[in-house]
């Protein structure tokens, strides 16, 4: 394949006019068109209309967190490669570009020798990647029991193709209800042991007293009651794939066992003079931080590092409201055909109100929610609003009223001569800064004062929301 000769183009997003410039021209310097733009929406529209070769991307944006768009930039064909520029050195937004798939995060400031270089290998990582495809082909992943298809949700199955082939562990992070057994078993239906057992062990659920027979088995006579063999979850799994799911409940004393059948792929039952083979394949699942418990001597360091080779981290419904039309209509059908009722029509207020809803147990929720309207709904053809769960309907009620009490972030410009108008550049500014404050205040009410919610909902670091708040006069424990 010829490497292209027409000139790269590179898209720049970030709010700093000055800056803006100054790095247009440099790219522009060593041979490559730049594109400027100076919000979300702009970098947006820039990702959906243009061919684009590469992107720097701000992280503080007037309207959101720039790292939103590293799905949308992953997504497009031509395979731009995303460098994370930023004016404040944030370890945590590091963490999450790098994480999310950024080719560099570099802070404002720097030389640009060091910016010139980045940009020259993340496009010969470019060029490499067109011509040696490496694109999962998602056409042919089995994924019956995974609806939606936004680019937070396809970005998790690309790593369900790269990671199902090979026989790395996975672990796979997400809220309580998110999907992470589904996605488990993806990988396991797409892997060369589809044909073998996809054996599940709830760790949260194993009774103390009996965890090591139920994992190991036992021989007869290995304790009283044990009047036959039995064999152990982890042998069931032989030639198949074994799922921990929350595996952050596992005790600390089964953690030291278990890592060493893990390390071995060898198991001793309960009460047996010998250890037989055991061929598996794991993947594991929490929706706790376990490197946070491995910190607190809660969860092994060693067993931690041997389960996380490679990762998957499910996002919660609230964050792919594009995606809970698809959710509901795959488990309305399922949902109809159990319950032996024939297909019912969705009106258009019954979607509206499940996306104005946050979903905090997320598409577990979504399915009770939906079996709930429809045994409320029995024989009546169409789906609407009053069929949904009171509590549902009550906060999507509670929360437009909010919404249209809440002024909006207006500028009295009104009976000014010329000379007091402001600039259109300062309007701006005035403006952004009143719809910050008006978002910090909600945000903290919201959270009802509780700074770790404030910072996993708003995408800020801790360092960063604190510094706002203080600019705002804003206490943590406002409401």
């Amino acid at each position: 394949m010829k490497e292209r000769q027409e000139k790269t183009t590179v898209l720049i997003i970030d709010d700093d006019p000055d800056f803006c410039y100054g790095l247009s021209r440099l790219v522009q310097r060593i041979g490559h068109d730049a594109v400027v733009c100076h919000s979300l929406a702009e970098g947006a529209e820039a990702l959906r209309t243009q061919e684009l070769d590469a992107v720097f991307l701000d992280v503080r944006l007037p309207d959101g967190n720039g790292l939103s768009l590293l799905p949308t930039i992953h997504q497009k064909p031509s395979r731009p490669q995303a460098i994370i520029i930023t004016g404040a050195g944030d370890t945590d937004g590091a963490e999450m570009a790098i994480a999310s798939g950024a080719w560099d995060y570099i802070e404002k400031g720097i030389s640009s020798k060091h910016i010139t270089l980045a940009l020259k290998r993340a496009l010969e990582y470019r060029r490499e990647c067109l011509q040696v495809d490496t694109q999962p082909a998602r056409v042919s992943l089995r994924r019956d029991a995974i609806a939606g298809d936004s680019s937070q949700i396809n970005a998790c199955l690309d790593k369900v193709a790269q990671y199902a082939s090979s026989e790395v562990n996975v672990l796979i992070y997400g809220e309580t209800g998110t999907g992470k057994e589904l996605f488990a078993r993806a990988i396991h239906e797409n892997s060369t042991r589809a044909g073998g057992p996809f054996i599940v062990v709830d760790c949260a659920a194993l009774p103390e007293a009996l965890v090591e027979s139920i994992l190991f088995g036992h021989v007869k006579g290995a304790f009283t009651g044990a009047d036959a063999d039995r064999q152990g979850l982890v042998m069931q799994a032989r030639q198949g794939t074994l799922f921990l799911d929350e595996v952050g409940e596992l005790p600390l004393e089964m953690q030291k066992a278990f890592l060493r059948v893990l390390e071995e792929r060898r198991v001793r039952p309960l009460g047996g003079s010998r250890e037989i083979d055991c061929d598996f394949r794991l993947v594991a699942a929490t929706n706790r931080n376990l490197e946070e418990m491995t910190a607190q001597n809660a969860f092994r360091s060693d067993l931690f590092f041997r389960i996380l080779s490679v990762n998957i981290t499910i996002p919660p419904l609230r964050e792919r409201t594009k995606d809970i039309r698809a959710i509901a209509m795959h488990h309305l059908q399922k949902l109809c055909e159990r319950f032996q009722m024939e297909q019912k029509g969705v009106s258009s207020a019954f979607f509206e109100t499940l996306s104005a809803y946050p979903w905090p147990g997320n598409v577990r929720e979504l399915i009770n929610a939906l079996k709930q309207a429809l045994l409320i709904a029995r024989n009546a053809p169409t789906l609407y609003p009053l069929h949904l769960p009171p509590k549902i309907r009550v906060q999507v009620v509670q929360k437009a009223l909010s919404r249209d009490r809440q002024p909006s972030p207006s500028i009295n410009v009104s009976g000014l001569n010329a000379s007091k108008m402001h600039t259109l550049q300062q309007f701006r500014e005035i403006a952004c800064a009143h719809a910050e404050e008006l978002y910090l205040k909600d945000l903290m009410a919201s959270c009802q004062g509780k700074v770790k919610d404030a910072v996993r909902i708003s995408g800020l670091s801790k360092s960063r929301l604190y510094a706002l708040l203080k600019k705002y006069s804003i206490g943590p424990s406002s409401s």
